[in-house]
């Protein structure tokens, strides 16, 4: 059975704003379902019941992931010194934006999947994952590739652009709750409000890129005017957040 890969999300920072870029390496490979997934493809899951079936070796994936990028950009933010304070807030900060933005990205693409029946999992990176700490704690920069979602199945054209979809509508749909934190929480919440803004239009503007194995390559692939609507909305939000 065919393996179809969502990802990875990779980006390199600096300095704020982000400055993503792409390892670019497009991966196919034929594989049986795992066991445990057999029971899984049924076609028209309802949300709750999919939110069930993510299995523990998956979960445990999305856990370590989350952790290790939010570390790795915990170690950009506290670059000059803080107190055990500020390294608390700016971890806790790393959670909230980054490591969520990166989670839901991701499940949006196993659940919009397993909507059509196929079986689609998240696969943690531990080299890349070891590369972004080390790189952020040597250099202060995070170059973060965490892994991917793998499709299982025969994927048509308009299946796989749907699928592709759902992590940079959902990075946009993220966009919202933030943005009314930066314009009405003011002081700390008012930060949180700006990076996750920026963070989630960061990744939604860099995945529908139409490049690689990209989600926009394939949204385009599908569906042009899809994949400039979304474009147009993922670089709009990018540049109002930016200034």
């Amino acid at each position: 059975m065919a393996k179809s890969h969502h990802g990875p999300l990779s980006w390199v920072l600096s300095s704020f704003p982000l400055f993503l870029k792409s390892p670019g390496i497009p991966f196919t490979a034929a594989r049986r379902v795992p066991e445990e997934a057999k029971n899984l493809m049924i076609p028209a899951q309802t949300w709750y019941r999919m939110l069930e079936k993510i299995p523990p070796r998956e979960r445990r994936d999305l856990l370590i992931a989350w952790l290790a990028i939010s570390l790795a950009f915990t170690l950009i933010f506290i670059r000059g010194g803080v107190d055990i304070i500020g390294l608390i807030f700016f971890f806790v900060l790393s959670l909230l934006t980054v490591g969520v933005a990166f989670v839901l990205h991701e499940l949006a693409h196993k659940f919009a999947a397993m909507r059509y029946g196929y079986w689609a999992e998240f696969q943690k990176d531990n080299q890349m994952l070891l590369v972004a700490v080390v790189m952020a704690a040597l250099a202060g920069i995070v170059f973060a590739a965490p892994g991917a979602t793998y499709i299982y199945g025969n994927v048509n054209r308009t299946e796989n652009g749907l699928i592709s979809a759902a992590g940079p509508i959902t990075n946009l749909i993220l966009c919202i709750p933030f943005a009314v934190l930066m314009l009405f929480g003011g002081g700390l919440i008012g930060i949180v409000g700006l990076v996750g803004l920026r963070v989630n239009a960061m990744i939604a503007t860099f995945n529908m890129l139409p490049v690689g194995v990209l989600d926009g390559r394939k949204v385009l692939s599908w569906n042009p005017a899809a994949f400039a609507m979304l474009m147009a909305a993922s670089l709009g939000v990018l540049i109002w957040s930016l200034f």
